[in-house]
């Protein structure tokens, strides 16, 4: 039997808690689904910085499959014909699989551009409940397979790659390298923030922080049922960390907060991926919670990690270290 207690917060950390506690929003889980899109949306960006101005800032359309066309938006610290071809990184937003989109996460997205020095390309995938699983998942491969194909005509690298994204773009992103893996596209790396990798939510984690740490466990009950049939959770497009192997998959850059539900499943794909001799950078930011990579306003750890996750793909890309004067 475990005696393991809950982290201590940070003192910045347990403030900002305090304070959303104070706004007495109500919590996603006892919202319809659109009503939390809504709230998401009107308070996403509001711990972020301010949205870093880039060269090339430009929302696309990619047609993902027959009638499904998706948004994305590709941000770039340079514009296009400046220079060599700029490698990419496909991100994938968090929310659940069920809220959040490209202006919850744009703050972000050009942080990794403007810090790393490479292209992101953000994409809308389609959300449940109006699309289950595996919708999400299709869509963010058929989004790499449009970016392989489309990368030359937008002025990008197609062969210098990397899938990357935070909690349910966590997973959608491992589950991404994955199938590249089997299909043999190769990817430069995978940058896994605070991913879900489990099938079931149940760890200690998950019961030592499942109230008062931003991500409850009602909240993740709520997604999971917008998204997943009970009888396809073992499925590991959906949980990852019950894939057949995990040999010759893409270097793993993974970012884990301690105050989280899911820093145990994230250790846990850590240990999976050495395991099969993956090269893995593992980041866990003390005293934090989950989220806490929009955070970047209140929370020091936010920037350290957008850092972290920049020197990784700079390494990863063989990409000089940008002038941010």
């Amino acid at each position: 039997m475990s005696h393991r207690k809950p982290a201590a917060l940070t003192p910045a950390m347990q403030s900002l808690l305090q304070r959303i506690r104070k706004a007495g929003r109500p919590a996603l889980h006892q919202l319809p689904p659109e009503q939390a899109r809504e709230l998401y949306h009107l308070g996403a960006e509001m711990l972020d910085p301010p949205r870093a101005p880039l060269a090339r800032v430009e929302t696309l359309s990619l047609t993902l499959a027959p009638g499904v066309v998706r948004p994305a938006r590709l941000y770039a610290p340079r514009r296009a014909g400046e220079g060599d071809p700029l490698p990419v990184l496909l991100y994938l937003h968090g929310g659940g699989f069920t809220i959040g989109g490209l202006d919850t996460h744009d703050s972000l997205c050009r942080q990794l551009a403007r810090r790393s020095g490479a292209a992101v390309l953000s994409l809308d995938y389609r959300l449940a409940p109006e699309h289950r699983f595996p919708i999400a998942v299709d869509d963010a491969w058929a989004g790499l397979g449009w970016l392989v194909a489309h990368a030359a005509a937008l002025g990008l690298d197609g062969r210098r790659l990397a899938v990357g994204g935070d909690s349910a773009g966590g997973t959608l992103a491992a589950v991404l390298a994955l199938m590249a893996r089997d299909h043999g596209l190769p990817l430069a790396l995978q940058v896994l923030i605070t991913p879900g990798v489990g099938a079931h939510a149940d760890t200690e984690s998950h019961a030592l922080y499942a109230q008062g740490y931003l991500l409850e466990r009602d909240s993740i009950a709520w997604f999971f049922d917008h998204y997943i049939d009970h009888a396809q959770r073992s499925d590991w497009r959906f949980a990852p960390l019950l894939a057949p192997d995990h040999d010759a998959l893409a270097p793993a850059w993974i970012g884990l907060a301690e105050c989280d539900p899911l820093v145990d499943e994230g250790v846990a794909y850590a240990d999976r991926l050495r395991m099969a001799g993956v090269p893995v950078q593992l980041e866990l930011w003390r005293g934090v919670t989950h989220d806490f990579i929009k955070m970047g306003r209140a929370i020091p750890e936010a920037l350290q990690a957008q850092a972290s996750i920049a020197e990784a793909l700079r390494s990863a890309f063989d990409l000089p270290e940008p002038d941010l004067s």
